[in-house]
């Protein structure tokens, strides 16, 4: 396979930075800063100096793979669980659950666009504690704490990229990661421009109702069979682009 042509690759990439983006995330995003590294949010703001920039991207660092953790360990196990269901199954067991994958995808689409409400999918699961962490492995379980938790946005966002994973045991490790890099890499730059923050939140609702119609598009593309054939196709161009600049 080839990842620059698996579309689905690039979807799992949207989907991490359509969660960090989305509203339940994005505007506590300098509240958890400011709660991993101990400094204020106005500190956080206004400090440019580089020891506190490197404070913040330390910690930012070890948070995220609190988070990686439990996102990879989940994408991990239900790539076995599609691999245990599809031997369980007849040959065509592929094409169902494929099926079935693009009618949630196209659901939580609906859910993540704001079209539908599920009470269930919106309650909050943030981490709570009074005491802060001590130090860095205190981020780092800060991290694993805000995966477990997970909050009203990234629930169907992950869950859709889990199902998906499902689909292509082989490859649901590829898809987790690459969800992963998608809400590491704003999370990460964002620690440096936090000035931006407050910009993309005036637009994190519009963000997240395009973000609910890409997905809403890619599960009707899972349903209908397309997204092999559209992977296909765009495998066919790179190569055809790659022969002939050899040419």
């Amino acid at each position: 396979m080839e990842p620059i042509t698996d579309i689905t690759i690039w979807l799992a990439l949207f989907a991490g930075v359509l969660s960090f983006l989305s509203p339940c995330t994005l505007p506590i995003f300098p509240v958890y800063l400011s709660y991993i590294t101990g400094i204020s949010v106005k500190e956080i703001q206004e400090e440019r100096q580089r020891k506190v920039q490197l404070r913040l991207l330390i910690h930012s660092v070890f948070f995220l793979l609190g988070v990686s953790l439990v996102f990879l360990g989940l994408g991990i196990g239900v790539s076995l669980l599609g691999q245990w269901i599809q031997g369980l199954l007849s040959g065509e067991s592929g094409l169902f659950i494929q099926r079935i994958a693009g009618i949630f995808v196209l659901f939580m689409g609906l859910v993540i666009g704001g079209w539908i409400t599920v009470p269930a999918l919106m309650k909050e699961k943030r981490l709570r504690t009074k005491r802060k962490p001590m130090g860095l492995l205190g981020t780092f379980f800060v991290g694993i704490g805000f995966a477990a938790g997970w909050t009203p946005c990234i629930g169907p966002i992950f869950a859709s990229i889990l199902v998906i994973a499902g689909t292509n045991p082989s490859e649901g490790a590829v898809y987790t990661i690459f969800y992963i890099i998608g809400f590491a890499l704003p999370f990460l730059i964002l620690t440096f421009f936090l000035g931006y923050a407050k910009w993309l939140v005036r637009y994190s609702n519009q963000i997240t109702k395009i973000g609910g119609a890409i997905m809403i598009v890619f599960g009707v593309l899972l349903f209908t069979g397309q997204i092999a054939r559209i992977s296909n196709f765009l495998l066919r161009a790179v190569q055809g682009t790659w022969f002939s600049n050899l040419g």
